[in-house]
C-alpha cells in the first residue's frame, strides 16, 4: 500500500515544544518509552518554531501513536493549544486543513501574463501582422515578432481551439516558459513563446 502521508500537529508554547522534544531524544536528553515507540512505528517528528509535527504513513499509524504523545504531554504537563491531524492532498499539494491556492492559470494572470500561450509561425512579416491585428480586434492579447504570432487565452481549451483553427502550438503561458526553457528566444518580451 502507498503511503499517504499523515501527520499529526501539536501547537505548544515554547517551553512546551522544548521539553515534548526533548522527551522525542530530538534534542540532548535521553530518548524515553515514547520515542522507541515512535521509532518502532517509523514516524518523524520535527519542530517548527512552537509546533510539533508527527509525520505517519496512515491515519491508523498516527492513531496509534496519538495516546502515548498525550500520555507524554500530560507527564510533563503540558496542554497544547492545538492538536489537529492533517491529511496531505497530493493532487493539490498542500495539507487538507489549508486553503487551496490559486491555480496555475490565476497564479500566471495575477502576474500579468496569459496562463496559455498560442505560437503561430506564418509565411511572412505582412502575413504576421495581419493575423496580429486580426486576433486583437477578436479580444486576443497578441505579441508579434517578425514572423511569429503569439496570441494569449485564459484556457488551455480555448488555447487548443484557437491552435487547431490557426495551425499553431499550445504552450504554457506566463513566465514558467522563460523558467523551463531559458533558450527561450521569446523569454525578453515576458516568457512568450518558446525556442
Amino acid at each position: 500500500m502507498a503511503n499517504e502521508d499523515w501527520r499529526l500537529r501539536i501547537e505548544l508554547g515554547g517551553e512546551g515544544a522544548h521539553g515534548l522534544l526533548g522527551q522525542l531524544g530530538l534534542l540532548d536528553t535521553d530518548a524515553d518509552e515514547l520515542t522507541r515507540g515512535l521509532r518502532n512505528e517509523r514516524l518523524a517528528v520535527t519542530r517548527d518554531a512552537d509546533t510539533v509535527f508527527v509525520y505517519a504513513d496512515s491515519q491508523a499509524q498516527l492513531e496509534r501513536a496519538r495516546p502515548a504523545i498525550d500520555v507524554e504531554l500530560a507527564a510533563l504537563g503540558i496542554e497544547p493549544e492545538l492538536v489537529k491531524r492533517e491529511h496531505w492532498l497530493e493532487a493539490e499539494e498542500r495539507w487538507d486543513d489549508e486553503p487551496a491556492g490559486e491555480s496555475i492559470e490565476e497564479e500566471t494572470a495575477d502576474h500579468g501574463y496569459a496562463p496559455w500561450e498560442v505560437r503561430i509561425p506564418c509565411r511572412s512579416h505582412a502575413e504576421a501582422k495581419e493575423l496580429a491585428l486580426r486576433l486583437e480586434a477578436d479580444g486576443y492579447g497578441v505579441v508579434r515578432r517578425w514572423s511569429y504570432v503569439i496570441a494569449g487565452t485564459e484556457t488551455r481549451e480555448q488555447a487548443e481551439e484557437l491552435a487547431k483553427s490557426l495551425h499553431g502550438e499550445v504552450e504554457a503561458g506566463g513566465e514558467l516558459v522563460w523558467e523551463t526553457r531559458p533558450g527561450n528566444p521569446f523569454a525578453v518580451f515576458g516568457g512568450l513563446g518558446s525556442a
